[in-house]
């Protein structure tokens, strides 16, 4: 599939539809973006089941979603990563098994994340960190052609240096810098993760969007015992978000990001999801006993500073 850049925004709105697909185990939401006359689609953040107990794989969530995509007979385009998850793995890979034609994308700054965890998870020295394990590493604001569909890519970093942003007309996907209003933004204690950097991400590419553009956003923690929510606008956002409004001054935002993530505990995935997303979603290779293997770091974290998890050389 060639993807073209740089053409004019051809996507008709009033014919693209979103379809929600939400894991309760890990609280993340995928999607099906479409168009429903031309049938082309592409597929943002799919989710592997992963059991940590027993440490086993399954598909139930690829399945559903592929499920919609083969009723309504889509065409599947792309797989989009908004970053290396650290709560769930990527289901891309088996997505790629079944539609070899489709393409798995994230943002060129994935080489910063792979560069990071590398040493961490005892890698080998082949192993790449150049993001060659993805098929198109995107960068900011480049417009692509996934069939009929068109978007474009905003560099929204903080959370991870490599998040990235997906606009399409009328509606922009956020991963984890925005979660709905009355949650708030992502966490930013991960090696790398910086708050003073997505709050300028939040300002300069998200705010500064027209207030009608639909916000989907990557997690929903269902706070307070609420249905599931996962759309709003920019305009909500803008004027309730409860970690940063409109007039939210950078400091006071530092301040409560750094001061909440003190009391959050790692994510209960976080050594499995990162080893698997950083190489695309790809399992480990097996083996000589064809069994595959993840690793689990010892004493990774230590004692924060500054309200940021550090990374421990053991």
């Amino acid at each position: 599939m060639v993807i073209q850049s740089g053409r004019k925004n051809l996507d008709k709105v009033h014919s693209v539809s979103v379809e929600p697909f939400y894991d309760e185990r890990t609280s993340t939401l995928t999607y099906c973006v479409y168009d429903r006359v031309s049938r082309d689609a592409v597929i943002i953040d799919p989710v592997l089941d992963y059991d940590a107990a027993s440490s086993t794989v399954w598909t139930e969530s690829v399945d559903k979603i592929l499920t919609f995509v083969d009723t309504r007979q889509l065409i599947l385009q792309l797989v989009l990563e908004t970053h290396a998850h650290a709560d769930h793995l990527s289901g891309a890979q088996e997505i790629k098994r079944r539609y070899s034609e489709v393409d798995v994308c994230i943002g060129q700054d994935i080489t910063i994340v792979q560069q990071t965890f590398k040493s961490v998870f005892g890698m080998p020295d082949e192993f790449p960190v150049d993001g060659s394990q993805f098929d198109r590493l995107l960068k900011d604001g480049e417009t692509l052609h996934a069939g009929s569909l068109v978007f474009t890519v905003l560099m929204t970093p903080g959370h991870t240096p490599a998040c990235v942003s997906y606009l399409f007309s009328g509606m922009v996907f956020t991963g984890d810098a925005l979660f709905m209003p009355d949650l708030g933004t992502g966490r930013c204690d991960f090696p790398m993760g910086d708050a003073e950097t997505l709050y300028r991400s939040i300002m300069t590419r998200l705010y500064t969007l027209p207030d009608e553009i639909k916000a989907f956003v990557g997690h929903d923690y269902q706070l307070g015992g609420r249905g599931l929510a996962y759309e709003t606008t920019i305009v909500d956002q803008r004027m309730s978000n409860v970690h940063v409004r409109q007039d939210t001054q950078v400091d006071d935002f530092v301040k409560l990001r750094r001061e909440r993530d003190k009391t959050l505990s790692p994510p209960a995935l976080l050594f499995q999801s990162v080893q698997i997303n950083i190489d695309a979603g790809a399992m480990p290779k097996p083996a000589a006993d064809a069994k595959r293997f993840l690793k689990i770091p010892v004493n990774v974290f230590k004692a924060e500073h500054d309200g940021k998890l550090t990374m421990e050389k053991v």
